[in-house]
């Protein structure tokens, strides 16, 4: 019988720079914001696995920077009774979904003690990106090999 907890969720690692201030806050505008994700889960031990979502948010009016924030938003989960070969999976997709939301509320609530709008990041269909990345890795196999 498949088992999945959480054990942890927390932010291990978090960042700003307003790079351009006092006078970024001069700028008028509506800034062009950047989006990078990056998941990364391993085995801790027995049956409990570290997760990662880094998220880094970049925030341009042309080509000054608003502000840059960078979250690594972590969790321990206990996994198991389910087959190995699913749990890349569970890591790459039902563990960031768990830990994408609580990166949005900290990427919000930095913004706007930084003294900007809040920034409400768009969900995220983890499942899509799990594939994409994965047709990726496999092209990327495919053309070493010519």
């Amino acid at each position: 019988m498949p088992q999945f907890g959480i054990e942890k969720l927390y932010v291990k690692d978090l960042s700003l720079e307003v790079p351009n201030a006092p006078m970024v806050f001069l700028e008028q505008g509506q800034p062009a914001v950047d989006l990078n994700l990056h998941t990364e889960g391993k085995l801790i031990q027995g049956d409990q696995y570290h997760v990662t979502l880094s998220v880094t948010v970049t925030a341009k009016t042309g080509d000054k920077t608003l502000f840059l924030i960078e979250v690594v938003q972590a969790g321990i989960f206990r996994i198991s009774g389910v087959l190995p070969e699913m749990i890349p999976q569970v890591l790459g997709i039902t563990c960031p979904n768990l830990l994408y939301p609580y990166a949005r509320e900290v990427v919000s609530d930095v913004s706007v003690r930084a003294g900007f709008m809040p920034i409400l990041l768009q969900p995220i269909n983890f499942e899509a990106l799990y594939q994409q990345q994965g047709a990726q890795a496999a092209e990327a196999g495919a053309g070493g090999t010519h």
